[in-house]
């Protein structure tokens, strides 16, 4: 009952917070001062703006093709997650809508509303949740140029705040761009700092099943280290591979599932410097070299 409780109930609850707080600070903070959120967010807002289509209808749908996506690359539970969140945003999207606006002042509307939009979406994504399709386009892209998930993003949202500027004036898509800079920023905090890219250490008696479900499930090869116990002075293996924020908690369970004794740290990755190994073929190579 315990582990229902951590593994699944608690993460729902939590998911269901986060979407809450984001959806309040949309509807009473962002959308009475016609100020846009990035992403697959802020493309449903202009088009609700244009043509009154309700924000919650357009959220799902455009999303919908990430989700299939992302399903494919992530697994069932990120479905599952994923659906959760969506589904739970687009319900207090329409509960929140009949409020009242919070603030008339667009300064107040952009530090606050940014802020709450930073704790909903950092906290959905900790849980394993996602409530934008943009950042799985993002990672996926990632995998296959040498351009990092970050760099995507926000290109993605100048393209989005530049079409806000043309269709609101260049006064929305200003302050529309500092509240993403805040939720970006407050994201991380809620993340404990999180970056978008990871590096995972794996000591590990198994490395070669280890590494290959990584490869599998998450599309990551791993570098293979030899290493010894100082104590026990067996052999071990250390596996190191870099991810993006999106697939912590998948290499998590992964690790779980297969290896329940190994040893595991996650750290932050400034920066990236050559490309990673993304071919199959590639694996034996790299392990030649080293």
């Amino acid at each position: 009952m315990k582990g229902i409780l951590k593994e699944h109930i608690l993460p729902a609850f939590m998911i269901l917070i986060g979407a809450a707080c984001a959806a309040f600070s949309l509807e009473c903070f962002l959308i009475p001062n016609t100020i846009l959120d990035g992403g697959v967010t802020g493309i449903s807002m202009m088009i609700n703006y244009v043509s009154g289509v309700p924000l919650s209808i357009l959220i799902i749908v455009i999303n919908i093709p990430f989700f299939i996506v992302g399903y494919r690359a992530l697994g069932k539970r990120f479905l599952f997650n994923g659906i959760l969140s969506m589904a739970a945003f687009a319900i207090f999207l329409d509960l929140f809508g009949p409020v009242p606006s919070v603030t008339d002042s667009e300064l107040l509307a952009v530090v606050f509303g940014g802020v709450l939009l930073g704790v909903g979406v950092g906290t959905v994504l900790r849980q394993g949740g996602c409530l934008d399709g943009t950042e799985i386009a993002a990672m996926l892209l990632s995998k296959k140029s040498s351009v990092s998930t970050g760099q995507i993003i926000f290109a993605i949202n100048i393209v989005i705040y530049v079409t806000a500027g043309i269709l609101f004036g260049w006064d929305r898509a200003m302050l529309s761009l500092l509240t993403y800079f805040i939720t970006f920023k407050l994201i991380d905090i809620v993340e404990e700092g999180m970056e978008q890219a990871k590096a995972a250490m794996i000591i590990t008696e198994h490395a070669d099943e280890l590494a290959a479900e990584i490869y599998q499930r998450l599309g990551r090869t791993c570098t293979f280290i030899s290493a010894e116990g100082l104590v026990s002075g067996s052999r071990k293996t250390v596996l190191y591979c870099v991810i993006t924020r999106v697939e912590v908690r998948e290499l998590k369970r992964i690790i779980s599932n297969a290896d329940v004794s190994a040893f595991v740290t996650i750290s932050e990755v400034s920066e990236i410097i050559g490309n990673h190994i993304k071919k199959i073929d590639a694996i034996d190579e790299a392990a030649d070299v080293e």
